[in-house]
């Protein structure tokens, strides 16, 4: 018997390549509007997005705040009056969940732990975006259920994210719960607080800043299957 046998999986930058798919959506919403991105257009768009993330995390903001806000500040910085954040974060949202690339060898790892396992995706982000790209990906088929923080009302690392989740999981047990995830805030402090297994996932090297102790640490999503067997 597995001493797991429910996979909580991040998606983006865990699953998929979220930031491939980042600067391919990007690329076709400002063609779309007829705006002209430059390299240090999309670096201040970059800087904007992930610092308003981190006060998501922290729950400094909600989530409109950073998806229609993070465009907001964009356009007041370079003086864009012509089309609302709004058009462009409605735009942008569909871009994003209409392309994917998969990261390691995620959709085969998938296919072989849904024949063992029950996995379930916990996910910050739209609902729009999110669903329309675990479908394109095929990956939805391998989950048994798929929890979106939009739809839910709360994100992670929140304790009512993963409350809610747990409550819809059948036969939900913390001790045989585990979550993979890239991101060290969301994930894993998330996971922590929630009384689950942890797993990071850390392709880059990235230094643990948040001095978290994760229960495991893999390079390759690969490294999972020997944890979980």
């Amino acid at each position: 018997m597995h001493k797991f046998d429910i996979v909580l999986w991040d998606v983006d930058d865990t699953l998929l390549d979220f930031h491939r798919s980042e600067r391919y959506a990007l690329n076709s919403t400002f063609q779309h509007f007829e705006i002209g991105m430059t390299d240090e257009m999309l670096q201040k768009y970059l800087e904007i997005n992930q610092a308003l993330w981190r006060q998501l995390e922290k729950g400094e903001v909600n989530s409109h705040e950073v998806l229609v806000g993070r465009f907001e500040k964009l356009f007041a910085y370079y003086h864009i009056t012509r089309i609302s954040a709004e058009e462009m974060q409605e735009f942008y949202k569909n871009a994003l969940g209409s392309v994917f690339f998969y990261l390691d060898d995620s959709f085969e790892i998938c296919e072989k732990l849904s024949k063992s396992y029950r996995q379930y995706v916990v996910t910050n982000g739209s609902v729009t975006t999110q669903t329309k790209k675990l479908h394109l990906s095929g990956l939805d088929d391998m989950m048994d259920d798929i929890f979106i923080s939009e739809e839910l009302g709360f994100h992670k690392p929140q304790k009512e994210f993963f409350d809610l989740c747990f409550q819809r999981i059948p036969n939900f047990s913390r001790e045989r719960a585990i979550i993979i995830g890239d991101s060290l805030v969301s994930d894993m402090k998330g996971g922590i607080a929630a009384g689950i297994t942890t797993c990071w996932y850390n392709s880059n090297n990235k230094e643990n800043t948040e001095h978290l102790k994760v229960d495991f640490e893999i390079k390759h999503l690969g490294d999972l299957l020997k944890i979980l067997e």
